[in-house]
């Protein structure tokens, strides 16, 4: 394969790739209808969810969140989440990982593209787990996977919404200075409990120091696969340590991260920050419709980033860092934003395909 920071802009595409959706009425589910119905290279064609929902109108079953549902979409029948039910070559998982597992392995093996947003094979060694701005060269995993599970498919994941800004916030500076040790504290909102979600009487008025799921270990563990190299056996994790802890705040949109961060060669906050301000990210030459430019937003307002202000910048896809300064322990302490349905989650896995297409594994 090719490497995919010296590959030509993708060309304007005189026909869309027809994709599906599974889980498409849950909260995700709903997200990536919403950024696919009109999407330049995709046609969302077929939804499909719980066999509850099978057979029904899109329109019908899905509690729809989020301004006006397109006429065509609310039409669309919904089909059992099954290979043999669905057409389309390329599959955007929003599963539960209580069912992605057996599910999506259904569908690589059938031959479809599954871009998941489960948890499931994230860190299994031949599955790439995928940011296009910090390691677009992790596809290679996808040739290892097919030749080892024998699937005529494949299965590309994004990461947990929280290691996503973790990760994006922290790229450049390994870049540029090399990162060893972190400390997180995530402050996390309500949407990233998918819908209905967390009790009104739970988290109003409140901060829950818990988030099930393994949540903390995803951040620990994912950060490091996002962050590392290519090697015989798959990827050899980035060489840092990273503590976590999560909590759950009412706030509707944006996850908010506070880290603390020891560099290995020792940079001031000014140097970070340029650092942060400079970095495009590795496929900004490939105009992947998706992709913001920047990657990352700095703001020296003393007070933000902001949910409420700053989670939908870049139309939700870029993460926005601020308060960077010195830590009286570490090197460098900051605060990092991000979508977590857009840029954490469908958003995420939409901006994976569009790398797919533009190295030309996906469509034609």
């Amino acid at each position: 394969m090719n490497d995919p920071s010296s590959a030509p802009p993708a060309a304007t595409r005189r026909t869309r790739i027809p994709v599906a959706v599974l889980g498409a009425t849950g909260a995700v589910g709903q997200t990536f209808v919403g950024l696919l119905h009109d999407h330049p290279w995709f046609e969302l064609v077929e939804v499909a969810a719980s066999d509850r929902s099978a057979g029904h109108a899109y329109g019908e079953v899905a509690h729809w969140l989020g301004g006006e549902l397109p006429a065509r979409i609310a039409a669309l029948p919904v089909a059992p989440c099954d290979p043999a039910r669905i057409d389309a070559p390329i599959v955007f998982s929003a599963l539960d990982a209580a069912v992605a597992g057996d599910v999506e392995a259904a569908f690589a093996r059938a031959g479809r593209f599954v871009l998941s947003n489960a948890r499931n094979y994230r860190l299994d060694a031949d599955v790439p787990l995928l940011i296009p701005e910090i390691n677009p060269e992790h596809v290679v995993l996808l040739d290892r996977q097919r030749a080892r599970r024998g699937w005529t498919g494949a299965i590309v994941t994004n990461s947990n919404c929280s290691t996503m800004v973790v990760a994006l916030a922290l790229a450049p500076l390994h870049q540029a200075f090399g990162v060893s040790q972190v400390f997180v504290t995530t402050l996390q909102a309500v949407s990233g409990a998918g819908y209905p979600g967390v009790p009104s009487l739970d988290i109003l008025g409140n901060v829950i120091p818990y988030i099930g799921g393994g949540e903390e270990e995803k951040i620990e563990t994912e950060t490091l696969k996002l962050l590392g190299t290519l090697s015989a056996g798959g990827v050899t994790p980035a060489p840092m340590r990273i503590s976590a802890q999560v909590t759950r705040v009412p706030v509707e949109h944006g996850h908010t991260v506070c880290m603390a961060v020891a560099l290995e060669r020792s940079a001031d906050p000014d140097a970070a920050i340029d650092a942060i301000e400079h970095w495009p990210g590795a496929v900004a030459a490939l105009a992947l419709p998706s992709a913001p430019t920047p990657p990352i937003v700095v703001t020296r307002q003393i007070d933000r980033p902001q949910p409420r202000r700053d989670a939908g910048a870049g139309r939700g896809m870029q993460v926005v860092v601020g308060r960077v300064r010195r830590d009286p322990i570490l090197d460098l302490r900051l605060v990092a934003l991000g979508h977590n349905t857009i840029r954490g989650a469908a958003g995420a896995s939409v901006l994976n395909a569009e790398l797919l297409v533009a190295r030309g594994l996906l469509g034609s």
